[in-house]
């Protein structure tokens, strides 16, 4: 495949996954004075954990059977700087997840944040984490066993989504892994 057709790919998904994000969140009229609010505490609180850009990246939280796939893009993809603090930063939150440390997305989303107390819990032997570097971002898999945990990882990527809106889409559900 030539350089050009998996640039002309990358920029198809990414814009794909632009609508769909689009798509699903809500408007800010359906939108409570209290959850608007709350929307924007977190987008505030994660500039300070998370060192690229919200809006020049996209997070992707793909469910899958035994866990999900977190991702985050760049919007463009000739970006090597928030290329490169995407990959920094996730390769050190899942080193950090492999230890149990969920401190960063608890500093973000609160230490009520569904499904993490289950996740920390787990431990590094319940649950697999992988890091991965992609062409236009990175990716954390997370895996586990146990109904339970991919439950957790489950609520915790709709908590997610949820509270990090229109920078967060949706990704598509995978039956395997």
């Amino acid at each position: 495949m030539t350089d050009t057709s998996n640039k002309s790919r990358m920029y198809l998904l990414a814009g794909l996954l632009l609508f769909v994000s689009l798509m699903t969140v809500p408007s800010a009229n359906s939108l409570g004075a209290s959850e608007e609010k709350r929307l924007d505490k977190v987008a505030e609180r994660g500039t300070h954990v998370m060192p690229f850009d919200l809006e020049k990246t996209l997070h992707v939280f793909s469910k899958s059977a035994s866990g999900g796939i977190q991702q985050v893009i760049v919007k463009n993809g000739s970006d090597v700087e928030q290329l490169q603090l995407i990959r920094d930063h996730l390769m050190e939150i899942s080193e950090a997840f492999k230890q149990r440390n969920f401190s960063d997305p608890e500093s973000i989303h609160g230490k009520d944040m569904s499904g993490l107390a289950e996740l920390r819990a787990a431990g590094y032997h319940q649950i697999t984490i992988e890091y991965m570097a992609l062409p236009d971002g990175a990716q954390i898999k997370y895996f586990s066993k146990l109904s339970r945990l991919i439950r957790a990882i489950h609520q915790w990527f709709d908590a997610q989504l949820n509270d990090h809106a229109q920078h967060a889409a949706p990704g598509h559900q995978h039956t395997h892994d």
